[in-house]
């Protein structure tokens, strides 16, 4: 029987495949300032400002390619029962070949009816300009979760982490909740990594091996550490 193994994945996940990050920026986003493009006080204020700014983040990442670290874990499919929880709202996980995927911020590639938030479309190669709307007529907006909205897939991540003999952090700072409170839910049992460059930084449980590289970097060290 396979072993579970739960990874979750930050913005240091998708940087070395050239994927924007604004936590090390002060709370600017490509010089925004993210209170203003990724909250829903924002889009209401500005709905054609955001609307820009991701159909740009979409740019970005259908410019991008899968790194080695997320074709690693694609492979690691073959020796673990393996769930990636991840707060990134690219594909690149899915273009490395993971299966299998909880998107705990949501995903760029889709659209979010504002009237009927169950409608939800995949937009593939386009983007979402003002005007664009749903089949009830409301006005399409980025399939993201913002500051300040419920995360509806968190108890989804909360069940398998229960469950994880092993539980990998990888290019988190751990300091978005929920998602960063899911290494503390991790069984007792279960070994626990994290992969960071600044891990060092960071109060860690003392159970908890860390990795003091980037994703790409790790991976020699996680195939000795969990294979």
């Amino acid at each position: 029987m396979k072993k579970r193994l739960v990874v979750l994945t930050g913005a240091g996940m998708s940087a070395e495949s050239g994927i924007s990050t604004f936590r090390d920026s002060g709370g600017l986003w490509e010089g925004h300032d993210v209170t203003k493009v990724a909250s829903p006080e924002g889009f209401a204020s500005d709905p054609e400002l955001v609307l820009d700014f991701y159909n740009q983040r979409r740019k970005n990442v259908r410019e991008s390619a899968p790194n080695d670290a997320h074709c690693f874990l694609a492979e690691l499919e073959k020796q673990f029962e393996l769930t990636i929880v991840t707060q990134n709202i690219d594909d690149l996980h899915e273009r490395g070949g993971s299966s299998n995927i909880i998107h705990l911020h949501g995903e760029i590639k889709k659209a979010q009816s504002t009237g009927v938030p169950s409608l939800i479309y995949d937009l593939g190669d386009g983007d979402i300009y003002l005007g664009d709307t749903c089949e009830r007529g409301h006005q399409l907006r980025p399939f993201i979760v913002w500051f300040g909205e419920p995360v509806p897939k968190m108890d989804e991540a909360l069940a398998v982490t229960l469950q994880a003999d092993i539980f990998l952090v990888i290019g988190t700072s751990l300091q978005v909740y929920p998602a960063a409170g899911l290494l503390q839910y991790a069984p007792g049992h279960s070994k626990k990594v994290l992969v960071d460059p600044k891990a060092s930084n960071m109060y860690l449980p003392q159970d908890v091996k860390v990795i003091n590289t980037t994703a790409v970097e790790s991976i020699p060290y996680l195939k000795e550490t969990l294979l």
